[in-house]
Parts: structure tokens; sequence; C-alpha cells
């Protein structure tokens, strides 16, 4: 079976009509359409409807059936979270015993950073764009430009940037009369080029899941939180640390002395910060019932690792012998391997106790 989905992303029609969502079947979905239609005429989602209608009248070798699905407006993660709630709402809708494909009608790329939610849920055979053909004089042009700016969306994508380029004059003339005539351009530029790599990158998008997952994180009681903190304060002072060690060496230091020197000065507090961040972690999934012994390998882990490095790192800033070199890389190993063979076997032995207790007709009743 053919399902073509309509997605709004940002609930234009949701906002702008009284339909609620999801809309399912053909009907339905040309009510809803007209409904958007009246409440502003020039709303591209009205074309999608529309489209997803055409599509579905179009199919007649096996059976389709059209749907139309919204998001919210504002947070790109909360509008697709609630487009992947309408996309199982109207799976479920469905009363076919076959395979359901997708066709996905959208009128841009934006609604298009949903569909990775919608392929987790229903397999899909294409994405249909709809484009709106225009006139292509100097008035249409100039009501086009008008349009694309006053959509919230697209005027932080062009305005902004173009207010940036706007007052790199006179952010340069400011730095200067503050007396650094040599930085002005360079820190402009540098701001400028991280606010388009941010742009490029997304993120905008990667701090909203960041800070939904550390809210629910704090709600939820999650000590990983805290150790997190805890780890990045201590990789700071490691990282201090480190270049301390490196500038308190005597003399010219070759490449190979000078990562010696910031691994040495740094070495111990980057391992207690794996440890700590480590146990939050292991705290975290023993609270929640999902521990197993294999989540112990961490820390010691992070332990074997640190011993070899502070070796080499004395052997290679003349500090050590390569006997203590010797001893390090051992010592790193063996824990390694210790501790890899010890939880194992823990977890093997527990799991043989889990199924002696459940037994061959269920549960144990002892």
């Amino acid at each position: 079976m053919l399902l073509v989905l309509c997605v709004d992303l940002d609930d234009d029609l949701g906002r702008k009509t009284d339909v609620e969502t999801p809309v399912v079947g053909r009907e339905n979905v040309v009510d809803a359409a007209v409904a958007l239609a009246q409440a502003d005429p020039e709303d591209s989602d009205v074309n999608v409807l529309f489209e997803g209608v055409h599509i579905a009248d179009d199919v007649d070798d096996e059976p389709v059936e059209v749907a139309a699905v919204t998001g919210v407006d504002g947070s790109d993660v909360a509008a697709n979270r609630a487009v992947g709630e309408e996309v199982d709402t109207v799976l479920a809708s469905l009363s076919t015993g076959e395979d359901v494909r997708a066709l996905v009608v959208t009128d841009g790329a934006q609604d298009e950073s949903v569909i990775p939610v919608i392929r987790s849920r229903v397999r899909i055979d294409g994405v249909q764009r709809v484009v709106v053909r225009q006139a292509q004089d100097l008035e249409s042009m100039y009501y086009t430009f008008k349009q694309v700016l006053d959509d919230p969306e697209t005027r932080g994508t062009i305005l902004v940037p173009l207010g940036i380029l706007l007052l790199i004059y006179p952010m340069t003339i400011a730095v200067e009369a503050l007396g650094y005539p040599g930085s002005a351009l360079g820190v402009i530029s540098g701001l400028l080029g991280l606010y388009v790599l941010a742009r490029g990158l997304g993120a905008e998008r990667l701090l909203d899941e960041a800070a939904d997952r550390v809210t629910s994180g704090l709600y939820a009681g999650r000590v990983s939180i805290v150790t997190y903190v805890v780890a990045a304060a201590l990789l700071v002072i490691g990282g201090v640390s480190g270049v301390a060690t490196m500038e308190a060496q005597p003399g010219t230091l070759s490449p190979l002395e000078v990562v010696a020197a910031l691994v040495y000065g740094a070495v111990q507090w980057f391992v207690v910060a794996g440890v700590t961040s480590s146990l939050g972690r292991v705290t975290d999934e023993y609270l929640n019932d999902a521990f197993e012994w294999r989540y112990l390998n961490a820390p010691f882990y992070v332990l074997a690792i640190g011993a070899i490095l502070h070796g080499l790192s004395a052997f290679f800033l003349g500090i050590r012998d390569l006997e203590y070199v010797a001893f390090a890389l051992t010592g790193g190993t063996l824990l390694g391997l210790a501790s890899t063979l010890a939880f194992a076997v823990a977890e093997s032995r527990r799991e043989r106790a889990e199924r002696h207790n459940q037994g061959p007709g269920g549960p144990s009743s002892e």
C-alpha cells in the first residue's frame, strides 16, 4: 500500500485553521487544504496538500491513502518529534495487512529535515518537493523576495548574515578606536566565520538537543551530569598543567618532546576525569536497572591507558629509564586484561544464576 504523506513541519495547518491533525483520507485532506487556503491563500503548504491529493488520484495500480502530518512552530527537535508521533498515529489507523510504503510531499528543504524520522517508521519510496511556478518579470521577483523576507525562517537565514557583513566596517572602526588596530579584522572575521560554520553544521539544532538532554537529565536525577561537569573542569586543569610542564622544560624541545611534556603534565588529570565520568555513567546505568558488569571496564581501561602514556612520556623526557617504561606497559596491559576477564566471568555467572532461578518452567517459586 502506498501512503502519500504531506508534511507541514511548522504546523501552519494547525495554527491557521481549526483542523485537527493528523488528517487521513482524501476528502479530509481536501477539506484541510481548502480551509488553509481560505485562512492564508499565500501559504505554500496549500499546494503541498493539493499535490498530495493529486498524486494519490494518479495511482491506480495499487491501494493508496493520503494523509497530512504536522509538527510544531519553534524548535526543530520538538517539530520532528511531533511529526513522528503523528506518523505513528496514521500508520496505526491504516487497516491493511500489506506492507506500507510512503511518498513524502514537502514544500522545501526545511520540511525535508524530518525525513530520517519518517524513514525510521516506514519505508520511503520517494520525496516530492512542490515548487509553485511564478512569472519571471520584475514585479513577480520583487513580490517573491518580499514574501521570503517576511518568512521568519528564511529571514533569520538571509538577513542575519547580511547584517553581520554590513557591521564589519563600523565594527573595525570601533575596535581601532579602542587601540587594537592589528587585531580588529581578525577578531571580526573570526566571529563571522564561527557564525557561518555554526549555521552550516546546524549547531543550533545540536544545542537544542543538548539542552533537551541536560534538562531531562536534571529532572531524572542523572549522576553523570555532575560527573561530566567535574570531568570537563579536570580536563581544563590538565591542559593547563600540561602547558606549564612543557614551559618548565629546559632548552629547546623537539616536537616529540613537546608532545611528551604536554602528556606528562596532563595525563594524571585526564585519567581522573575519565574515571569520574565513567563512574557517573555506571551509576546511572545501575539506578536505571540496566547495569552490566562489563561497564566497569571503562575506569580500569582509563587507568591502564594513563599508566602507559605516563611511562612513555616520562621516558621521552628523560625523567624515567627504560625499565620504568617496561613496568608501565606491562602493568597497564595486565590491568586491562584482568578487568576484562574478571567482569566477563562475573557477567557469565550472573547470567547462569538468572537462568537457574528461572528454571525450565519460568521464575522460581522460592
